[in-house]
């Protein structure tokens, strides 16, 4: 058997659950397992070898990140293929998982609470339920592990919110919402050091780095990758992001993220 997890992950929680869920299914004894990222055009389009295919994603205001359904539509899958979806979120599902329905037909739906990188909206600990970030590692383990079982064993579970406020809130936000946040980025040149990184890091190679300074495009998703991975804590969108508190997976590095495989 052979299974294949495509992942977006801005901060790393989704790559974290994809790595302990793959895990889990090579432990059952599932079969060979691959994480493709998708932060950029993923290196691999065709799954068409895969016995089981899974997406695990953020909900960025209510849906899919900015990209990620126009990159799931050009993935081909084998008909008879086992599908999953598995969505991290803050506070709610959102229609995520909905969205991708319509795309390629999910056999499996779940999802997971964790810490939120959105931090100019609220803290990231403010998540559903409260928990601290060790005890949403503990969860997330756990939650792969009930994953796992349920993806090897091919179990059907097809029900998930659909909210008519969230796919609102979605379509507002992909339609440019997240273009107007994301050009209130700013790095302070007294803090910066020009390393790079958060050029590196932008899946949406929306960040130019010249001359130790750093210069913001527009066309940020807000994954939040370069504010959150800013060894120099940097890099803000002003107001309240210059007094909270950074997060970022502590089980994930920007170097993890920027691997097209995991």
């Amino acid at each position: 058997m052979k299974n294949v997890i495509y992942c977006f992950s801005g901060t790393g929680n989704c790559l974290n659950l994809a790595r302990e869920i793959k895990e889990e299914i090579v432990a059952l004894g599932g079969g060979e397992t691959e994480i493709i990222m998708m932060r950029k055009e993923p290196v691999k389009l065709d799954a068409t070898d895969a016995d089981r295919v899974g997406f695990v994603f953020p909900c960025y205001a209510g849906g899919l990140p900015g990209g990620v359904a126009e990159t799931i539509s050009r993935i081909r899958i084998r008909q008879d293929a086992y599908t999953f979806g598995i969505v991290s979120y803050a506070a709610y599902m959102g229609c995520g998982l909905n969205d991708i329905n319509k795309i390629h037909r999910l056999d499996y739906w779940g999802g997971v609470s964790h810490h939120c990188s959105c931090i100019w909206l609220f803290p990231h600990f403010m998540t559903m339920p409260m928990q601290s970030i060790e005890e949403a590692q503990e969860r997330n383990k756990e939650k792969a592990k009930t994953f796992a079982k349920d993806i090897v064993g091919r179990k059907y579970k097809k029900t998930a919110p659909k909210m008519l406020p969230n796919k609102i809130e979605s379509m507002a936000w992909l339609k440019g919402l997240q273009y107007k946040k994301g050009a209130k980025l700013q790095a302070d040149p007294d803090k910066c050091i020009g390393c790079g990184q958060c050029a590196n890091l932008c899946p949406r190679d929306n960040i130019v780095v010249e001359d130790n300074s750093v210069f913001f495009g527009d066309h940020c998703i807000n994954c939040l990758g370069c504010l959150q991975y800013c060894p120099q804590e940097a890099i803000s969108m002003g107001g309240l992001t210059l007094k909270r508190e950074r997060y970022h997976n502590p089980a994930v590095t920007a170097e993890d993220l920027m691997n097209e495989q995991n």
